[in-house]
């Protein structure tokens, strides 16, 4: 990145960080609930500028859900930025079917004595409760996820009660707003995980910046009645919906996830605007997951340079890759993607 683009996304970065505090400010003056800091030694923990920067820092990178420490160990020599510990991968949780619920404590524990890499872990849709023990453990993000079973259809976690930051799925634009005026740190796209199909990704981050795209245009044309019909329309506060107009896109890290399986479904999602990747069952369901775990890794760090990403395409092979599910064949009870919205 050249000197230029590199003042111009830092500026960007400091922009988006003011605007949150000043949507925080006037969250709190509207009565939501704020996380009472914890005070060590005068520092203060869990603040709005810590939970959002903390996902930023991950941008350009790729976290990779895992089962056990082996693979958390196969995630961290293949270059990851961190890892989702899960009981079981997307692909498993689709075919067991029941109820899915949060991995094992001791499992994430032992996880997190073996690498040295950021430790996130999945939660139900409204599953307080699991949040406070993933808390309690130290993990460094959570994941509210459609893949677990959610525990409530109506609410999502309010997710400022609590000092970790945490990441939700999203389909279009309003769901994404909706999530962050919860207290979300980071957002990624749903897709349709276990399927090892990238396509309702792509779908879900066309939609999201076609919507975000006609947002910056009536902010350009100081449109500020269509901003308020938008911000009425998907139940969000309209200084959200314009600091999202305003800087062109979500004002948090946004991820692409759901069904990436090789190094050209990360290269695509980065070209279509994400910030890094999630993949799941693409790696550990393939025959070779540690050359596919880095070349994934070098896909999404180099999307936009094409012989690179060629390079690590050349480090896989199709006849290895897990096998992959049409999305048309689903059921719409066996759709992942549609819980929690």
């Amino acid at each position: 990145m050249s000197v230029s683009p590199s003042f111009e996304y830092l500026e960007k970065l400091r922009d988006f960080f003011y605007g949150m505090l000043e949507l925080r400010d006037r969250l709190r003056e509207k009565g939501f609930n704020w996380p009472r800091p914890y005070e060590l030694d005068g520092m203060v923990t869990g603040t709005v500028k810590v939970k959002v920067g903390f996902p930023a820092m991950l941008r350009n990178g790729v976290i990779m859900d895992v089962t056990n420490v082996e693979q958390a160990q196969i995630a961290e020599e293949a270059g990851a930025v961190g890892v989702m510990v899960l009981d079981k991968l997307p692909y498993d949780v689709r075919k067991a079917g029941g109820v899915a619920r949060m991995a094992d404590v001791k499992v994430i524990e032992d996880v997190m004595r073996h690498i040295t890499i950021p430790v996130s872990a999945k939660v139900r849709i409204g599953h307080y409760y699991e949040a406070f023990i993933l808390e309690q453990i130290g993990v460094d993000l959570i994941d509210e996820s459609e893949v677990l079973t959610p525990v409530d259809e109506q609410h999502h976690i309010n997710k400022w009660l609590f000092t970790v930051p945490f990441v939700n799925g999203c389909r279009e634009l309003c769901e994404a707003l909706r999530r962050i005026s919860e207290g979300a740190s980071m957002i990624r796209s749903k897709g349709e995980a276990g399927t090892g199909n990238v396509s309702e990704a792509v779908k879900h981050f066309k939609v999201l910046y076609e919507a975000i795209n006609e947002l910056y245009a009536a902010y350009r044309d100081g449109d500020e009645e269509r901003l308020r019909d938008f911000a009425r329309q998907c139940q969000v506060p309209i200084e959200l919906v314009t600091l999202t107009a305003r800087l062109g896109r979500l004002p948090v890290i946004t991820f692409a996830a759901g069904g990436i399986a090789t190094p050209a479904d990360a290269a695509l999602m980065m070209w279509l605007g994400a910030d890094g990747v999630f993949v799941g069952s693409g790696i550990f369901k393939s025959q070779d997951p540690r050359e596919r775990a880095e070349a994934i890794v070098l896909a999404t760090a180099h999307w936009d340079d094409p012989e690179t990403v060629v390079e690590a395409q050349r480090m896989v092979s199709e006849k290895a890759s897990m096998m992959g599910i049409d999305i048309k064949s689903l059921k719409p009870e066996e759709m992942l993607q549609v819980r929690g919205v």
